[in-house]
């Protein structure tokens, strides 16, 4: 593995023949949740199925909590996350992060500087990411001109609702995974509902694969990100 900076977001590289993201093997882009570290997802590459040649990014949020290591792609209303740990019902979906439209520019420039350095054309990379690391790749993905071969939105939800519902036509055939715990206390499984109703509708390309847990990576969602990955990339 390797730290390498592609724009503004530092990343950990990783896979491939030499485990430092050499050859010319699909690349795999995710991107890690709020409180995690920047290193949280590294692990998935030794868990996933794939070729010896699949190549993965794992990109770090800008912001550094206080304290750290946890970092975050944009700050949480605590408050209200404090109320739905408790159980409290809040529907999140018109929330539209004052940081969101930054955040999109930085990670599409990352892309294209993975893609150069890489050498790996759009086609060939799949984009993905947990909690609010999905939400991130989502936005991205909705506003990209050339879309990525697939998206992975584990455990996410619907944010962005006006914004996201103008753009997600463009999505129409994308190979999209996404997965749910049926009782994850921190995004309800309702709202994962509401995303997964969206794209569907729009005529993605969507595999739903809901799970009986809560906000984790449970060995059914590393099998399915193995087969979409696989299935997606172009390369067995």
């Amino acid at each position: 593995m390797r730290k390498e900076q592609f724009g503004e977001l530092s990343a950990r590289v990783t896979g491939g023949p030499d485990g430092r993201g050499g050859g010319d093997g699909p690349v795999v882009v995710l991107l890690h949740g709020f409180g995690a570290p920047g290193d949280d997802l590294v692990d998935l590459a030794t868990f996933l199925r794939v070729p010896a040649e699949v190549r993965f990014v794992f990109p770090e949020a800008p912001l550094l909590l206080d304290g750290g290591p946890g970092r975050a792609w944009w700050m949480l209303d605590m408050a209200l996350f404090e109320r739905r740990m408790r159980g409290e019902q809040i529907d999140r979906s018109d929330d539209q992060p004052p940081a969101l439209p930054a955040l999109r520019e930085q990670l599409s420039s990352a892309l294209t500087a993975i893609e150069e350095r890489l050498g790996v054309g759009r086609k060939r990379l799949v984009l993905g990411g947990f909690s609010q690391g999905s939400m991130l790749a989502c936005d991205v993905t909705l506003h990209a001109e050339h879309k990525p071969a697939a998206l992975i939105l584990l455990s996410s939800t619907l944010i962005a609702r006006s914004s996201w519902s103008a753009r997600v036509a463009s999505c129409k055939g994308l190979p999209v995974l996404q997965t749910h715990g049926l009782r994850d206390p921190i995004l309800p499984y309702a709202d994962a509902e509401k995303l997964r109703d969206l794209l569907l509708a729009a005529g993605a390309d969507l595999t739903f694969v809901p799970f009986p847990g809560g906000h984790e990576l449970p060995p059914i969602t590393l099998a399915a990100v193995s087969k979409l990955i696989v299935d997606t990339t172009g390369r067995s």
